[in-house]
């Protein structure tokens, strides 16, 4: 960039030199002032203007620079509707000036027909963008549609990407599940979700230790699946510190569906409108189903937290909690139903011995 200011500096001043610094001496000359025959030479004026102008370069770099990265970022920002029609009255503005400019060309004056042109142009362009921009609104009802003559608008349509979280990748569910089918579409594991594997993968603590390995393990086996396919996004979100937020953009920006064991990763995802498949939630719905009434054999393995009661485990691991079973540890026996409680962690089931 700054290469190019300069190179554009140089330019100017070449024209500059070729036309203003003869025309001045001419002038000079015309009010008796003695003049060097040399500065009327039309390459050696045309080089002293080139050479002062880099001489400026040197010291205004730097703030146009910085002028036209100000202006750049202002752009990117702006909606394209309104740089669009900002930029058709751009285009009319020049057009405008470009004609006033020709009429006053003609009249041979050094003033009128080099310099003022110049803000002539300047100041038609700003005009045709600003009234561009600003009536922009009334330029749209031209040419688009009534709110009433619009069709309605299609429902978003999401990919089936899944896009996964560390959590679900460490629990491990997820390549078991995969393996059975069910999962569609393209399974996206970020390169920061990977990195933040690794990092727990490094710990000093034993625990985190290994479940960062074993987070890294099923992602192996999850590309070795030739069942499903993986992909290793290599983007990041640098503006962004927190992963869980990440994950999200990462989901807007691919359309895609977070999956994730992480409770509060799921409530983030419900507000702002992500779709999130919760691991969690799909076991419990896959649980064996009990109504009240209904027997069951099962193995009373502890106490419970009440008086008189013991508690035993299905298949599943769905807890049940079996009364008066205290005096009844270690023993397996059929049991009643009494009643059913779901609850956030998972379902609970109440029973008594037969």
């Amino acid at each position: 960039m700054k290469i190019a200011v300069r190179i554009g500096f140089i330019l100017i001043g070449l024209v500059v030199g070729w036309f203003g610094i003869i025309e001045a001496m001419l002038l000079l000359g015309d009010l008796g002032v003695s003049v060097p025959a040399w500065l009327t030479i039309p390459y050696v004026a045309s080089l002293i203007g080139g050479l002062i102008f880099f001489i400026l370069s040197l010291f205004l770099t730097d703030g146009v620079v910085k002028f036209i990265r100000f202006i750049e970022e202002r752009l990117v920002r702006l909606p394209v509707g309104d740089i669009l029609f900002g930029s058709i009255g751009l285009i009319i503005g020049l057009l405008i000036a470009f004609l006033i400019s020709v009429s006053l060309e003609v009249t041979n004056i050094f003033l009128l027909s080099k310099i003022v042109p110049i803000f002539v142009t300047a100041l038609f362009g700003y005009f045709g963008f600003a009234v561009g921009y600003r009536k922009r609104n009334e330029w749209i009802k031209l040419f688009v549609k009534s709110e009433r003559e619009k069709p309605a608008a299609e429902p978003l349509r999401r990919s089936n990407d899944k896009i996964l979280d560390t959590s679900v990748i460490i629990d491990g569910r997820i390549a078991d599940i995969s393996k059975t089918g069910f999962i569609e579409g393209t399974l996206i594991v970020p390169q920061f979700v990977i990195g933040e594997l690794q990092y727990i993968a490094d710990s000093s603590d034993t625990l985190k230790r290994n479940r960062g390995r074993r987070g890294l393990d099923i992602l192996k086996e999850l590309q070795d699946n030739d069942r499903i396919e993986v992909e290793i996004y290599d983007g990041d979100f640098e503006d962004v510190a927190e992963v869980d937020i990440k994950l999200i953009k990462l989901a807007e920006l691919k359309k895609g569906i977070v999956v994730t064991n992480d409770y509060n990763l799921n409530k983030v995802c419900e507000v702002r409108n992500v779709p999130v498949l919760n691991i969690n939630d799909l076991a419990n719905s896959v649980k064996q189903i009990v109504i009240p009434g209904e027997e069951m054999v099962v193995t009373v393995i502890k106490e419970g937290k009440e008086q008189n009661q013991g508690v035993a485990y299905l298949e599943d691991g769905t807890m049940v909690v079996v009364e008066g079973g205290r005096k009844l540890i270690s023993k397996t026996l059929p049991v009643v139903v009494t009643s059913v409680l779901q609850t956030s962690a998972g379902r609970m089931i109440f029973a008594r011995p037969e």
